[in-house]
């Protein structure tokens, strides 16, 4: 095989981007090759590995290559792409362990774990952050979790439209908070934060600007908070996201009640 052939696909590939032809088993793994020695479970986990370390910029086909004892080309053989290794590495941190069941009855413990789910990518992956959207989720694992949580609305009679926009909505949560975290982490760890101020002199800063006259509202907060120098206020953050989530979940509580009312009244 040439370094510029592809590992055939078969026929429901071949409008696909490869490297989601390769996430749903659709591509054959190549057979030549001393022992078998690569495979792409391998070159995925040694890419995650790097980016845990080091970040997403490490990642590199020739730094993965050389971490598994082998050259760029190698790779190539079996993801002809950085953005198909990219890909796969994204659908691969999103292998959670679901709970077999999610019922209309536990709906909100459902959405709580559909979300933390994905906070929790971003916690142990922070480099997740750093690869933008490209579009819906098309690989298996990422549509796995969200079928596993479409699953506790299934006792509704909810339209399409209400499911999805509801799902987009716990997702995007879950991705900005995931977002923050790993921004607030990063700032913890390097003691930085807007330019040359670190997180605690920015609080002292930002206490002596506000003044009571001019925020009122603010002021009060401001000297209530506490002490943001130290990882105690990283952790609250986990605080902040469920406080966030169980009033997203009242207010879709509150319309699930009034459809219910509806269709009752006919």
């Amino acid at each position: 095989m040439s370094k510029d052939e592809k590992p055939k696909l078969g026929a429901p590939a071949k409008t696909m981007p490869y490297g989601v032809a390769i996430a749903w088993g659709l591509v054959k793994e190549p057979q030549r090759g001393p022992k078998r020695e690569l495979s792409i479970k391998k070159i995925v986990d040694s890419a995650i590995a790097i980016a845990d370390e080091d970040g997403i910029a490490a990642v590199s086909m020739s730094r993965v290559a050389a971490s598994l004892g082998h050259t760029a080309m190698s790779l190539y053989r079996y993801i002809p792409s950085k953005d198909d290794l990219l890909l796969l590495m994204q659908d691969a941190v999103y292998d959670l362990t679901l709970p077999e069941h999610a019922d209309s009855a536990g709906w909100r413990d459902s959405m709580k774990y559909f979300v933390w789910g994905t906070i929790s990518v971003f916690r142990d992956h922070p480099w997740i952050s750093d690869i933008p959207i490209s579009g819906a989720p098309v690989t298996p694992n990422t549509l796995r979790i969200v079928d596993w949580a479409l699953q506790g609305l299934s006792g509704f009679g909810l339209g399409a439209n209400f499911k999805t926009g509801m799902i987009l909505l716990l997702s995007n949560y879950a991705r900005a908070c995931g977002q923050l975290l790993v921004d607030m982490s990063r700032t913890f760890q390097t003691g930085k934060s807007f330019g040359e101020y670190t997180v605690e002199d920015y609080s002292q800063v930002l206490k002596e600007l506000v003044s009571a006259e001019q925020f009122p509202n603010l002021y009060p907060l401001l000297l209530s908070d506490s002490d943001t120098s130290d990882d105690s206020s990283y952790q609250d953050l986990d605080q902040e996201f469920d406080f966030g989530l169980e009033l997203i979940l009242d207010g879709i509580e509150l319309r699930l009640k009034r459809i219910k009312e509806s269709i009752e009244q006919g």
